[in-house]
């Protein structure tokens, strides 16, 4: 178990996890000593070793009896953070498709005080993207779906859909990511709902690692997931007209109220 110093803000590793049995230990393995106070693992009821081998590695370790879904997963992952007192939340996944050598990283700029969440992006150059593995359709729809994200948000991110990113406990505390969806635009949603609430966002560049054990979904499902960004950046649209959506219902004042 990754032990650390004591201090202040305390840092937990959350891996959201399924079918994850060949590529934990790894994931694990490349966290650096001494940046986690703790490693939370929440398996959405795995169909193979993924819990046996948490265990073994004296994770701390949740277990879904019923698949949730990735949101869903998610959503216990950062509820259990919470509830453990996480000042800095960072949530990497287990598939070893992130180099989680660089969580140092990802977490520096949000301890420094320059950003409120940190995403990892793998989209530093397109032939590092391909190289390594990304399959040419997802990288046409991340470029498509990221330029449209940016436009309307007003940001100019490389990036918003990666599985390796780190949040500041008041972000958490503030989106009502209960009212997310359990499914993969969780991931969208909670960083758009950010935004609205005011916190910055910041990346660092990671590399890509594809390979047959890393977790990715199909093209059916890749379609539903960009029409469900679409949509989501429509009700960001809504919410700015002032029209109340439940995923901008936050829990806290924020900057954007205080000003």
């Amino acid at each position: 178990m990754i032990k650390s110093k004591k201090r202040d803000p305390k840092i937990v590793v959350v891996m959201p996890a399924y079918n994850a049995e060949r590529t934990i230990e790894k994931t694990y393995r490349d966290i650096p000593a001494g940046i986690a106070d703790e490693v939370i693992v929440v398996d959405d009821d795995s169909r193979d070793k993924t819990v046996d081998v948490a265990k073994k590695l004296g994770l701390s370790v949740l277990i879904h009896k019923n698949n949730l879904g990735y949101g869903g997963n998610q959503k216990t992952c950062y509820s259990e953070a919470l509830r453990r007192n996480a000042g800095i939340i960072i949530m990497i996944h287990p598939d070893y498709q992130y180099d989680a050598t660089l969580t140092s990283d990802i977490v520096k700029p949000i301890l420094d005080g320059r950003f409120d969440i940190m995403l990892g992006s793998r989209i530093r150059s397109r032939t590092e993207a391909l190289e390594g593995g990304m399959p040419l359709y997802k990288y046409i729809s991340n470029r498509f779906l990221t330029l449209v994200e940016n436009i309307v948000l007003g940001l100019n991110l490389s990036e918003y859909h990666t599985g390796f990113r780190a949040f500041k406990r008041d972000v958490l505390e503030t989106v009502p990511f209960f009212y997310f969806s359990n499914d993969f635009v969780f991931d969208q949603e909670i960083l758009i709902s950010a935004h609205a609430a005011g916190f910055r966002i910041g990346e660092i560049a990671v590399p890509v690692r594809y390979f047959p054990e890393a977790s990715s979904i199909n093209f059916q499902r890749s379609v539903r997931y960009g029409v469900m960004i679409l949509y989501t950046l429509f009700l960001y649209f809504l919410h700015k007209l002032g029209i109340k959506i439940k995923i901008f219902n936050f829990r806290k004042k924020t900057r954007y109220e205080k000003n």
